[in-house]
């Protein structure tokens, strides 16, 4: 969630300053996270992502088949009046074909068009992850209102539906704001990578089409909480190492952000991003800092799939805020696209189990599709009836929220063994992973490609539905434990919602817990 839900009305009466002041709270609170493992540092040489989505908001996992466009098709894109910085919707052209990928979606964020995305992975092996990352006071208030362009979902959805390398995501993103603007609640990066490299690509506040990128090299790691670049030339067309808009050093001298008599480097965060963060890689909002977890992440080298979604569900920055949790794998080798691996966890993973899909898989179960669980609009209007099938099945966010709040209601005693069971319910999963894939391959080598995908999609879905009936059998156990040994505690007050620290699964919020 970048924003929450009852801000629009009181910002739109408030001044500027205070808006600004409002967004740069909202974000701080809820916020995305992404992590970036080059193949350098991998134990199999793919280059890793991960990730969480942080929203207010059910999530629900989908994937969307490849499709052809008739000519002068459009999409729409944007935000409306009602957010933050209000906005008009826009319609830009769509391109003749749109690649196949999977992502989580989900519903809420005010005056952003649902369903949303932080992104996920194409059928050319490009990972995307949307990052906050708030843009100086100064960009928020020359911000034209309404504004109009692309948001940072429409931007995430559109690099997995055209983007063939992570450079092209970056450069589809440039294209597109140059041409139709850039719709915005602060400011954004997105984490783009492919089998070979990534990227940190930088979107501002203004109205001014500023945008910068910069590459990601074999041995690096980054973490983002928030997204943001540091140093870079300002001969930005002599280093291959960075994109940006045209005007992303001359507005900064213009407005005197920035003096290249100077001799300082320019150091964007320093000139662009929100004067409060000196160094976005030490912004001090979750219990560990991005620069901690890239160092503990590094030390893990080389980096398996299983480390990286240990990282991701570290307590010390995953709570009840993460919506889902992601780790994929971008392999070089990879005989077949429809053997990309994505593993999702439902709702915040340090509660939740990660499971193994792939993008041949052909369908999600309706246990893991939409559900009205925290879904927005649910508690102000009633269920299409075209629904009440899906809806009438067990939700495995609404499951694994049930194991997170019984487990972080004494973490102790009861976050060790529930970490134990979805860990150990992972390692079954993998250890069938060779002869899936391998059976799976062959059938495609075969000409069989629908066998192969009834394959992947039976045993994704099978073991989907297993770690639902995990959920169920832990939440049940934490029930009967704490009803017998510690005893149920009712709520002492009388609000159900809070936008206060939200519940963690650290004892006392220390982080020595989680070592």
């Amino acid at each position: 969630m970048k924003e929450v839900l009852f801000l629009p009305s009181l910002l739109r009466a408030a001044s500027t300053a205070l808006a600004c002041a409002a967004l740069v709270t909202a974000a701080a609170a809820q916020a995305s996270y992404a992590f970036y493992v080059g193949r350098d540092l991998t134990d199999d040489g793919s280059v890793l992502v991960g990730g969480t989505g942080e929203e207010v908001s059910s999530h629900w996992l989908e994937i969307v088949p490849a499709r052809s466009h008739p000519s002068g098709a459009t999409i729409k894109v944007g935000v409306t009046a009602e957010a933050v910085i209000p906005g008009e919707l826009i319609e830009i052209p769509q391109v003749p074909h749109t690649f196949r990928y999977m992502h989580m979606a989900y519903t809420d964020f005010e005056g952003f068009p649902p369903p949303l995305t932080n992104g996920g992975v194409n059928e050319h092996q490009v990972a995307v992850r949307d990052v906050w990352a708030p843009s100086r006071r100064e960009l928020v208030e020359m911000t034209p209102r309404p504004q109009r362009g692309l948001q940072y979902s429409d931007l995430a959805r559109i690099v997995m539906e055209r983007a063939r390398t992570a450079r092209e995501g970056v450069e589809i993103i440039g294209e597109l704001i140059a041409r139709h603007g850039f719709a915005t609640y602060g400011g954004n990066t997105h984490l783009i990578a492919d089998p070979n490299e990534g990227w940190v690509v930088w979107e501002f506040a203004g109205g001014q089409g500023l945008w910068v990128a910069e590459r990601l090299h074999e041995d690096d790691v980054r973490v983002l909480y928030p997204g943001g670049i540091g140093d870079i030339p300002t001969d930005l067309a002599s280093d291959s190492d960075f994109l940006a808009s045209d005007n992303f050093i001359s507005f900064a001298v213009e407005r005197g952000w920035f003096d290249p008599a100077s001799g300082e480097s320019f150091n964007v965060q320093h000139v662009y991003g929100d004067q409060s963060i000196r160094d976005y890689r030490e912004p001090g909002i979750k219990l560990m800092s991005p620069a901690a977890m890239e160092a503990a992440t590094r030390a893990m080298a080389p980096v398996s799939e299983s480390d990286l979604m240990q990282r991701v569900r570290d307590p010390r920055v995953v709570d009840d805020d993460s919506g889902y949790g992601q780790v994929v794998s971008l392999r070089k080798d990879l005989p077949d696209a429809d053997l990309i691996r994505v593993w999702n966890a439902p709702t915040g993973s340090v509660a939740a189990p990660f499971n193994v899909w792939w993008l041949g898989v052909e369908k999600v179960p309706m246990e893991y599709a939409q559900h009205r669980y925290l879904t927005k609009d649910s508690a102000a209007t009633f269920l299409n009836p075209d629904y009440q099938i899906q809806e009438a099945t067990r939700f495995a966010g609404r499951t694994f929220k049930r194991v997170m709040y019984f487990a972080c209601s004494d973490p102790d005693r009861l976050l060790g063994p529930v970490t134990e069971m979805l860990t150990g319910f992972e390692r079954e999963t993998q250890a069938d992973l060779s002869w899936v894939e391998h059976m799976a391959g062959t059938m495609i080598d075969g000409g069989d490609r629908g066998a192969a995908r009834e394959l992947l999609t039976h045993f994704a879905g099978t073991r989907a539905i297993a770690a639902l009936d995990l959920g169920d059998t832990i939440a049940e156990a934490l029930d009967a434990y704490i009803r017998l040994v510690g005893g149920r505690r009712a709520p002492d007050g009388g609000r159900i919602n809070t936008l206060d620290p939200t519940v963690n699964c650290l004892a006392n919020g220390d982080p020595d817990h989680a070592e």
